[in-house]
């Protein structure tokens, strides 16, 4: 019951980290659309590799703070490369959802595949590379 709670905690703290670079990104994305007006719409698969570019950029900039895993390894480690990279993504998506309802432009990481392919890059640098 033990490994599972700190299964749990690391799931919860994978997120959370990962949504505040998400926010980071989004409000770097809403700064540079302000200043830079694009003239056509992004392509998805472009924009879904610049996230996971990004993703994983931020992921090391996370190791060089941090440079341990941020619980013991258990039974159930590695299930964070699932889990909170679907719960960013979901909020993410979310904050998106509460932005169009109250008709302000929406950034590409709003929406859940990009966020997910943040997140989920910065997992996979934090998994293969903290230890």
């Amino acid at each position: 019951m033990e490994e599972f709670l700190i299964a749990l905690a690391e799931v919860l703290f994978e997120a959370l980290l990962e949504v505040a670079g998400g926010a980071l990104l989004d409000l770097l994305s809403r700064t540079a659309t302000e200043v830079f007006e694009p003239a056509e719409t992004p392509n998805p698969i472009l924009t879904c590799l610049v996230c996971g570019f990004l993703g994983a950029a931020v992921g090391a900039v996370s190791l060089a703070i941090v440079p341990h895993p941020l619980f013991h390894r258990t039974r159930f480690h590695g299930i964070g490369l699932i889990v909170s990279p679907f719960a960013a993504g979901m909020t993410m998506s979310a904050v998106g959802a509460m932005h169009r309802r109250r008709g302000k432009s929406v950034v590409q990481i709003e929406n859940f595949p990009y966020a997910f392919t943040f997140a989920l890059c910065m997992a996979m640098v934090r998994l293969v590379w903290a230890s």
